[in-house]
């Protein structure tokens, strides 16, 4: 066959199915068990109840807020994938907000059978919102308390969520091996929902949802920087597609050297010295690296046929996966951050959207395993250990996946699912259950997951 004939059209697919064609229309081992060891989800889940808090005022904003706090609390802990959570059909109908007040006995008895309980208190006075929060052992009637924590802010129903989301993450850290939760976190993601293709960003559950940028044009890729200062995507101008830099801190476009041709799909270093991107600056679209302002260009690969959709290995930063379609269709690769061991990971079909875990140990990225005229395919979310290479799907049968995000504990995906002419960002476990849809309005994709 022609190779001429092969390359030019993938170059056209991938830049076509990974940015502007999202733009302008718009073996697999016996899974769960390694999937949970390694992203640390565990075997056996605490049985966790989550009392609705009590109300200590009676302040009108009182009982509206405690209603927010206490679903927030409530979904933050059940999300979190470590927990076997108490229905709240099976609580105590108790309302404990001090220590003196909690009966652990009726927590720990059937049907709640509880090994831990968080309950605590909420007060509004003089617009200012006081929160105690308390995490005791049933089990352990001589030193039962595990935490307890205060917090104050303006009273409002997001710093109520906000206060929801920091006692939930407490817990989880001191429950869940010492992992930090990610219960503050972030999604960045594309949304046409105010007339053009903006950078948007919501909290990890959804809830939030609002645009960060405003420039009226094109904007793909978002990758929010390990800090969470600034926010690398793809824009197009009047000169092509360009990598722009957004400071969230200053509200607006800072400098960034974006190399000529078109220049795609950035990404960071875990420390945040360095970016890795696409650039077609030599005429073949190649896998550059730079420094956080564009500096200090290195090309890290050369050969014939597209090589794009770059990211590192948050672990040591020593590594890089791309996409390339080096042997025909694209396949996810693996290379030192200089070029060099070039590994390829993919053993066929159609695959892109590499995503590197956390702890450096899995790959998730979208994968069609039969794509070809005629083929019974579908484009899911796989992940791959990157020792042994073996690989498990995620989805199954639900609409074309794509763009997965690892979450800063590596205990969730957040992706992107094309499902009846409409695109939305949905998230889930590591292992693929739990999956939430997470917006609703509009086109929404690319989502990118912040690092903390």
């Amino acid at each position: 066959m022609n190779r001429r004939l092969v390359k030019r059209p993938f170059l056209l697919t991938i830049f076509v199915t990974s940015a502007i064609f999202l733009l302008c229309c718009f073996s697999g081992a016996s899974a769960q068990d390694w999937v949970r060891t390694g992203t640390n989800l565990g075997v056996q889940r605490i049985r966790l109840a989550a009392a609705d808090f009590k109300a200590a005022s009676t302040d009108a904003q009182t009982d509206p807020l405690k209603g927010v706090f206490d679903r927030t609390l409530y979904n933050d802990l059940k999300n979190a994938g470590i927990f076997d959570m108490v229905s709240k059909s099976m609580a105590p109908t108790q309302t404990p907000g001090s220590p003196q007040e909690i009966n652990l006995s009726a927590w720990a008895a059937a049907p709640s059978s509880a090994e831990m309980v968080a309950f605590g208190s909420l007060s509004v006075n003089g617009g200012q919102e006081n929160v105690t929060g308390f995490l005791f052992d049933t089990k352990n009637a001589q030193s039962p308390q595990i935490l307890g924590k205060q917090y104050t802010d303006t009273a409002s129903e997001e710093n109520t969520r906000h206060i929801a989301h920091r006692f939930a993450d407490e817990i989880i850290l001191r429950l869940g091996g010492g992992l930090n939760g990610i219960c503050e976190t972030k999604i960045y993601f594309v949304s046409n929902r105010g007339g053009s293709k903006e950078i948007w960003v919501m909290d990890y559950d959804g809830e939030g949802q609002h645009p960060v940028t405003r420039l009226g044009s094109i904007s793909i890729s978002p990758r929010v920087s390990p800090d969470n200062s600034r926010v690398a995507f793809s824009s197009l101008g009047k000169d092509g597609w360009s990598i722009r830099m957004y400071s969230l801190e200053l509200g607006r476009l800072v400098g960034f050297e974006s190399p000529a041709g078109t220049t795609l799909s950035p990404a960071w270093s875990s420390d945040g010295s360095r970016l890795a991107f696409s650039s077609s600056k030599t005429g073949d679209p190649e896998i550059y690296t730079s420094d956080a302002s564009g500096g200090g260009v290195s090309r890290v690969t050369a050969f014939r046929g597209p090589d794009v959709s770059p990211v590192w290995n948050p672990k040591t930063n020593s590594q890089i996966a791309w996409v390339s379609g080096r042997s025909g269709l694209p396949q996810i690769y693996i290379m030192d951050s200089d070029g060099a061991n070039v590994q390829r990971m993919t053993d066929g079909g159609y695959a892109t959207s590499p995503s590197w875990s956390p702890n450096g140990q899995f790959l998730a990225f979208s994968w069609n395993r039969k794509y070809g005229p005629g083929a019974p395919g579908g484009q899911d979310i796989y992940i791959m250990d990157i020792a042994s290479k073996r690989w498990i799907q995620l989805t199954h049968e639900a609409g074309s996946n794509d763009f997965p995000s690892w979450s800063p504990d590596g205990r969730h995906l957040v992706f992107q699912r094309q499902e009846n002419g409409r695109t939305e960002i949905w998230s889930m476990l590591a292992d693929g259950t739990e999956q939430q849809q997470l917006t609703r309005d509009g086109w929404n994709a690319m989502p990118n997951w912040s690092w903390k």
